[in-house]
C-alpha cells in the first residue's frame, strides 16, 4: 500500500497508526507508550507514568485522554474497553 506521509514525522498530534486492546494489570507494563488512551465505557482508570508516579482518571464512554502510562492497574480500574493508542 502507498503511503503519501511515510516521510513526514508523526508525533504526539500526528494521527494514530497503531493500536492494542488494554487488559489491564497490576503487574504487566503496556506494550508500548501509548500517545493516549481511548475507553469505550466510560469509568476509572488507574494510570502508572513512566517516573511511577500514579493517578486515576475519569473517562466518559467514548472518550480519549492524552495520557501516556507505562501500566494500566487492574485494582481500581472499572472503565470497559480501554485502548492503547500509538
Amino acid at each position: 500500500m502507498d503511503d503519501k506521509y511515510a516521510s513526514y514525522s508523526n508525533g504526539l498530534n500526528g494521527p494514530v497508526d497503531e493500536w492494542v486492546t488494554v487488559t489491564p494489570d497490576d503487574n504487566a507494563d503496556l506494550p508500548f507508550l501509548p500517545k493516549a488512551i481511548h475507553v469505550a465505557g466510560s469509568g476509572s482508570v488507574v494510570c502508572v507514568s513512566a517516573s511511577g508516579s500514579q493517578a486515576t482518571f475519569v473517562f466518559g464512554s467514548g472518550e480519549d485522554k492524552r495520557i501516556r502510562p507505562v501500566r494500566i492497574l487492574a485494582t481500581g480500574t472499572d472503565a470497559t474497553g480501554i485502548v492503547a493508542l500509538q
